[in-house]
């Protein structure tokens, strides 16, 4: 799960990782050798050239490395690595008397790269190919001494698992706090309940690597329940919102108000040794094996879903009440993954709640608003333009048929008449809000302006929508967005001589880019901050700055993130 911002510090903490153990890497293979050295020196035996070639072997492997991480090569930071360590290891230990070998403690070098910058599951397979490879050593050049080849095993084996558990839970816990990290920034009032909800579903179905999240609520003052869906691989945008009367009867809502649930389905004879359901109930500290009725409850929600294994949690809502259920249909869920679901909407929940209270009252405030505003538009505004339209209709009567103003008369006089419809198509949006998809106005609301400009200064405005499919864009943010632009298109009108501009408009990556540019070439460009477009981008969690285009005109760059 990536967090917004955090992707360079954190390919930026691996590749440190991986620097330090390669320089570890490379000072154990020069102390390796430096042992049988001494070892040879002491004993005055005679080292055979098999076990200087495997040394000497695995130093300039040490050191290709060594450079090739420090140069920031990434196929030397991946886990190919720790696997020819594994071989390495195994050829030290085959050269260097096998069971009886000290160098067999290599093997935690490499169980110890894979599990604490990989996880629990491939520092678990480190683990096996070590111990069969240590075994097969053993074997292969046993001399009697079977005791102590397995009590070196077992040694191998047991502090291996220990290691790879404790990585495991390392990895695990990083990755939960990037999760919670991640939503506490999702929780902004500017984006409204549903986004926020919609994107915390998205991030929570990442994080399990589950199939399905199911989000069922119910607000207590209409009584009506909203349930929500995502399946994998979609976005944010793709959540499915359907509205149900009466789920009463709904196997999602038969199971315990208060009770985290945990259903696996395990494979024969396991579901006969082991509980499928489990149950961890509000106030206790331990989970206890779901009663006839509960199990019945989860192999029929397991069946619903399609899933081989899911989690269920209630949400934590003051004002309604609800359930939320990953599912998969491949992996396995634990414990671990349902306490931590259920923390996880304690966490979300009370500020969603938040959001919505404060949505619902700016919703209030700006109808109350938009009335005002388009009354004033009506009185201070369309008024003046409709009076100014009489008196060209007035002038162009007294104009006589030759007097060269009268076409110069009717081209104000459409500009104004244009004005004028323009404002009324406004302010009738302004009275009765924005539409059911708000983002769709944009395209229509630029290029009407765009031939309003054309035809009163004779710029051209080319305006791009690099966008795939709709933008889904909230009523407040869609207002500002169309704001700035009217305020960049009014700045090349009365500031240039620019005779061509565009509007750019890109969506990806969370982030909403706005691009403003003219071509008016200008000898010398000065650096400087559009104060009023600065604010309303910073107002949004944006920013905005202004840049030298290629052709010497200026571009105005926004970002917000959505």
């Amino acid at each position: 799960m990536r967090v917004r911002g955090s992707a360079p510090s954190i390919d930026a903490s691996l590749a440190a990782d991986a620097l330090m153990v390669g320089r570890m890497r490379l000072v154990l293979s020069i102390s390796a050798l430096l042992a049988i050295t001494v070892d040879a020196a002491d004993s005055h035996n005679q080292v055979p050239a098999t076990v200087w070639l495997a040394f000497l072997g695995y130093i300039l492997h040490s050191l290709l490395i060594h450079v090739c991480t420090a140069v920031g090569r990434p196929y030397f930071q991946g886990r190919t690595i720790h696997w020819s360590d594994v071989l390495w290891f195994t050829l030290i230990v085959a050269v260097t008397d096998g069971t009886h070998s000290l160098f067999f403690l290599f093997y935690f070098f490499a169980i110890l790269t894979s599990s604490f910058r990989w996880g629990f599951e491939e520092g678990a397979r480190v683990t096996i190919a070590s111990v069969a490879s240590f075994t097969a050593c053993g074997l292969a050049t046993c001399t009697g001494d079977t005791s102590q080849l397995l009590m070196r095993t077992a040694f191998l084996l047991a502090l291996g698992h220990m290691i790879v558990y404790w990585g495991g839970s390392k990895l695990a816990l990083q990755r939960r706090l990037a999760l919670l990290g991640d939503v506490s920034q999702l929780s902004n009032p500017r984006f409204g309940a549903g986004r926020t909800i919609a994107r915390t579903m998205e991030r929570t179905l990442a994080f399990f690597r589950a199939s399905h999240c199911i989000l069922l609520t119910r607000d207590l003052a209409t009584g009506t329940w909203l349930l929500r869906t995502l399946r994998e691989d979609d976005t944010c945008e793709q959540v499915s919102i359907e509205t149900i009367g009466r789920l009463a009867e709904s196997p999602l809502m038969a199971l315990a108000p208060d009770s985290v649930v945990l259903s696996n389905r395990l494979p024969w004879p396991l579901n006969h040794l082991r509980a499928q359901h489990r149950v961890f109930e509000a106030g206790t500290t331990a989970w206890r094996s779901a009663d006839e009725a509960g199990a019945a409850h989860c192999t029929t929600i397991a069946a619903l879903l399609e899933a081989r294994a899911f989690i269920s949690a209630p949400l934590p809502m003051r004002l309604g009440e609800g359930r939320v259920f990953i599912s998969s249909r491949d992996g396995r869920l634990g414990k671990s993954d349902a306490l931590f679901l259920a923390h996880l909407m304690e966490q979300i929940f009370p500020v969603i709640e938040t959001i919505e209270v404060l949505d619902r009252m700016a919703s209030e405030a700006a109808s109350t608003e938009r009335l005002k505003i388009a009354l004033d538009l009506h009185d201070t505004a369309i008024q003046p333009y409709i009076g100014l339209r009489m008196g060209l209709c007035a002038l162009r009567k007294r104009a006589a048929a030759d007097n060269p103003l009268r076409e110069d008369l009717d081209k104000l006089a459409d500009v104004a008449d244009g004005v004028i419809a323009d404002l009324r198509r406004y302010a009738g949006e302004v009275r009765h809000g924005a539409n059911d998809d708000p983002g769709g106005l944009v395209r229509p609301h630029l290029e009407r302006q765009a031939a309003r400009i054309k035809g009163l200064y004779g710029i051209d405005i080319d305006i791009v929508m690099a966008v795939d499919g709709p933008l889904h864009l909230d009523d407040r943010v869609t207002a500002e967005l169309l704001q700035m632009v009217s305020e960049g298109l009014n700045n090349i009108c009365k500031h240039t001589h620019a005779r061509h501009g565009s509007v750019r408009i890109d969506c990806k990556n969370g982030q909403l880019a706005l691009c403003i540019e003219n071509d008016a070439c200008q000898e010398s460009f000065t650096a400087f901050h559009p104060r009023s477009l600065t604010e309303r981008a910073a107002a949004l969690g944006g920013q905005a700055h202004v840049d030298r285009c290629a052709n010497g005109g200026t571009a105005v760059r926004i970002e917000i993130p959505i």
